[in-house]
């Protein structure tokens, strides 16, 4: 978690103590609400991203592949009418070859919002677009789920570990 992460999760607690001394529940339940969702919404994206780096790093180790990971922790990406703020790791695969995946949620009013989900993900292979897949974190019943969203169908899938292997595979093929 980022220095301004914490102090914003620190800033929410004070206001929902703040709302509740108040006398304002709805606004402490709110805020705790959004804490919560805060919370998920990092503990998901930090899944996906640890897991596409330590599958790099097998890579790395079993192929001798020469992956190279970079970070932006301040990335900012639209889906849709709505902008995801959050998070992005690229790997690289010598010169051209990359895998980018992307991972946020709207902090402000103005970003928009993120429909049927906590947060959204875009896994990008440099040069193939037909390849990327968006995902959405879905909580249902306490646990996180990744899910791939298939544009223009209702289609559905739960995004797993083998995913992401599979990413790793196509970028190092």
């Amino acid at each position: 978690m980022s220095e301004l992460d914490a102090e914003w999760k620190q800033l929410l607690a004070e206001a929902e103590r703040r709302a509740r001394r108040a006398g304002r529940v709805d606004v402490g339940e709110y805020l705790a609400l959004r804490q919560s969702n805060d919370e998920a919404r990092r503990a998901g994206i930090e899944w996906l991203f640890e897991t596409f780096t330590r599958l790099a790093g097998e890579a790395n180790r079993a192929q001798a592949a020469a992956l190279s990971i970079e970070r932006d922790d301040a990335y900012r990406f639209r889906v849709g009418a709505s902008t995801m703020v959050g998070t992005q790791v690229t790997l690289r695969a010598g010169e051209v070859r990359a895998l980018r995946i992307a991972a946020g949620w709207p902090r402000a009013p103005k970003d928009g919002i993120v429909r049927g989900g906590l947060a959204r993900a875009e896994i990008n292979h440099f040069g193939a677009p037909k390849r990327t897949e968006l995902l959405l974190l879905e909580r249902a019943q306490e646990e996180l789920k990744w899910i791939i969203i298939v544009e223009n169908t209702n289609a559905r899938r739960e995004f797993l570990e083998e995913s992401a292997r599979h990413h790793i595979t196509m970028l190092l093929a």
